[in-house]
C-alpha cells in the first residue's frame, strides 16, 4: 500500500486488488488535496450542523464514477438570519473615479467613506464595527469602501495621510471626518450626526 492520499483500491475482474491512481502533477496533486480537505471539513460542519435523516432509498444509490469518488455531496448550510443583516446597497466597494463621483458626490443619501488598506490591521477591527452603525440606519446612509492601495488618487484628493479615515459626506460636502479606531457607541453618534439625528 502507498502512503499517497490518492491511491485507491478496488475489486478487478476476477476478484483481484487492482490499484487506481490518477495521474496527477505535482501542482493538480496539491489542488486536490485542498479541495479534499474543504469537502472534508464541509462534511463534517454539515454532520455537526444539520440534523441527519436516512431515507429508504438512500442503501440504493450507486456510485457512478471511477473508484474513490463518492457520489454524496454535502448539503448545504442551513440558513441563518442576522438582525442587523447589511442590505447589498448599503455598502459598495469604490470602483474607480468615476464610480465615486457617481455614488457618493452625487448620491442622494449621506455616504460614509472608509479610506483603508488589506494590510491595515485597525482597518480589519474598524470595518465591521462601521458597517453595523450603516446597518443600524435602515437604508437611511450608505457606505463607500475605498482601497488606498487601489485608488491613491482619491486618498490624496481627499487628504488622506493614516488609514483608516472615515469621511462623512452629505451632497458631495465633507461633514465630519476621524482617523483611526472608534468604539460602537462613537460610530453611532458619527453616523447619527450625519443623518441629523
Amino acid at each position: 500500500m502507498s502512503k499517497c492520499p490518492l491511491h485507491w483500491y478496488s475489486l478487478g475482474n476476477a476478484g483481484q486488488m487492482r490499484s487506481w491512481r490518477p495521474k496527477l502533477s505535482t501542482h493538480n496533486t496539491m489542488a486536490y488535496r485542498q479541495f479534499a480537505r474543504r469537502v472534508w471539513v464541509l462534511s463534517v460542519k454539515d454532520l455537526r450542523c444539520s440534523p441527519i435523516s436516512i431515507s429508504p432509498l438512500a442503501s440504493a444509490r450507486v456510485p457512478s464514477r471511477a473508484p474513490g469518488w463518492s457520489q454524496w455531496s454535502p448539503s448545504p448550510a442551513p440558513s441563518r438570519s442576522l438582525s442587523l443583516a447589511i442590505p447589498r446597497h448599503a455598502c459598495f466597494n469604490v470602483q474607480d473615479a468615476e464610480d465615486f463621483t457617481e455614488r457618493v458626490i452625487n448620491s442622494s443619501l449621506p455616504v460614509v467613506v472608509d479610506f483603508h488598506a488589506h494590510w491595515c490591521g485597525p482597518c480589519k477591527i474598524l470595518g465591521p464595527r462601521l458597517e453595523k452603525a450603516i446597518a443600524k440606519q435602515q437604508g437611511r446612509v450608505t457606505m463607500a469602501k475605498v482601497d488606498i492601495d487601489e485608488h491613491t488618487d482619491l486618498a490624496i484628493e481627499y487628504g488622506v495621510s493614516a488609514v483608516p479615515t472615515v469621511i462623512a459626506m452629505r451632497d458631495g460636502n465633507i461633514i465630519d471626518q476621524f482617523v483611526g479606531i472608534k468604539d460602537e457607541d462613537q460610530l453611532d453618534s458619527f453616523v447619527g450626526k450625519l443623518i441629523g439625528q
